[in-house]
């Protein structure tokens, strides 16, 4: 792994940490969520400081260069984030259409309640 790389990745990394931070003090981040991208700059800064452990993951997964495995753990590990959170999603907008629809129910009750 060429040492931009290894600049890049830790700079972004610091960058997002720094970020991540912000957003957790102004409390507009869940620390549930934030710990996920704490743990995901860590890593990516974990790699560039010791690349020699990317390159043993590199040959013993037969990938051809470095910054292919690191490009494709950052490409799982967002692949598996965006799964999380579509799940999430779903979850949210069940519970969205149940709150809704008691709501209507109570409404129509109380109309009804109130005709009699």
């Amino acid at each position: 792994m060429s040492i931009q790389i290894r600049v890049i990745l830790i700079l972004i990394s610091g960058l997002t940490m720094y970020y991540i931070i912000k957003k957790i003090r102004e409390s507009k981040l869940e620390i549930e969520q934030s710990l996920f991208w704490i743990g995901f700059s860590t890593l990516t800064i974990l790699m560039s400081i010791f690349p020699k452990c990317v390159y043993w993951l590199t040959d013993m997964l037969q990938i051809q260069s470095p910054v292919n495995f690191v490009f494709l753990l950052i490409i799982f590990i967002l692949i598996i984030k965006s799964f999380l959170l579509t799940l999430q999603l779903s979850r949210l907008e069940n519970r969205f259409k149940t709150l809704v629809q008691e709501i209507a129910l109570k409404e129509k009750e109380k109309e009804t309640n109130e005709n009699d």
